[in-house]
């Protein structure tokens, strides 16, 4: 009795025939466009076993010359990826290890590579990194940017991509510089229009719990007030605003609530927004605290005549010209 193929017998012989007569780079290109994460060189040669290794690794290095996979590392294990057509055009004429360090710096994103981790993950020696990085430098393919996190640390990103703001620091940093003085202004004035809004409440209200409502503010209200106010040059987001208004909250003059809210467009949860609201302290702080020696560690040691003494004491100096 003779057994005759199944239907998916026939596809399989049909397609071995169909990948045998093709040209071997043209079989391994549609592997990989029909396996999207990409294909491992254990799978390719599960599927072209009449292709010898020096066919293959022939066949693999043209598509990697002509711009038409990606050699990616996951774990330990590489695979051969198609390349985003948009992409061929901007590498295009580099050879296989510029493309690969290219590759691991776009998967950073705006957050960008520390040139430790791409040696790590491409392999190389640090002469030939150098070099590479250079090169693509030199073509606009990447950008080296100083992290605020490090300052002697750079990392490498696509040329045209914003750095993510954990690396610039966002608004509140220039040139490396943390900006506290544009801080302490964004602070006073924050501080200002939650307490105008405090003080109108109790005006024009006499029921504590209406008053107390009213004297709320969205962080929504005091990014717009700052940005009419036009004292900055960088343009803030909300979460800007937010972060400003934490260091009040933490300072013990502003106290927020959540409050849920149909359709709300806060930067919070979706659904609530954030109010806030200017607060007095329940109890004014004693005379001693406000003067240096009230929280001087030294204290102790201080006295006429000795090395740390009121006489040559920069903080009361700088406190009595205050």
């Amino acid at each position: 009795m003779c057994d005759y193929p199944t239907v998916r017998g026939y596809r399989t012989i049909r397609l071995f025939l169909y990948r045998s007569r093709r040209p071997r780079h043209a079989s391994i290109l549609e592997m990989c466009k029909d396996e999207a994460k990409g294909v491992a060189d254990a799978f390719i040669r599960q599927q072209l076993p009449h292709i010898d290794a020096q066919q293959r690794v022939k066949a693999i290095n043209r598509l990697l010359s002509l711009g038409k996979i990606d050699l990616v590392k996951q774990g330990s294990e590489l695979l051969y990826r198609l390349k985003d057509p948009s992409s061929i055009s901007k590498v295009k004429g580099v050879d296989n290890q510029e493309r690969l360090v290219y590759q691991i710096i776009e998967e950073a994103g705006n957050k960008g590579i520390w040139i430790r981790d791409i040696r790590l993950r491409s392999n190389l020696l640090l002469t030939q990194l150098n070099k590479i990085l250079k090169t693509l430098e030199s073509r606009n393919l990447i950008k080296a940017v100083k992290s605020v996190g490090a300052s002697k640390r750079k990392v490498y990103m696509l040329f045209n991509l914003e750095p993510d703001r954990s690396v610039t620091g966002g608004a509140w940093y220039s040139d490396q510089d943390f900006e506290s003085e544009f801080v302490e202004v964004l602070n006073q004035q924050c501080y200002k229009f939650l307490q105008q809004k405090a003080d109108l409440a109790a005006e024009s209200q006499l029921d504590p719990i209406l008053r107390r409502n009213q004297s709320y503010g969205s962080s929504e209200d005091v990014w717009k007030f700052i940005r009419e106010l036009g004292i900055s040059k960088v343009e803030l987001a909300v979460e800007d605003i937010e972060t400003i208004l934490n260091t009040l909250i933490y300072d013990g003059k502003v106290e927020m609530t959540v409050q849920l809210r149909a359709g709300a467009t806060s930067s919070g949860t979706p659904g609530q927004v954030k109010l806030y609201r200017a607060t007095q302290p329940l109890t004014e702080p004693a005379g001693i605290m406000r003067v240096p020696c009230g929280v001087c560690p030294v204290f102790n040691q201080c006295y006429d005549g000795g090395s740390i003494s009121p006489s040559t004491c920069v903080y009361m100096k700088e406190w009595m010209d205050y």
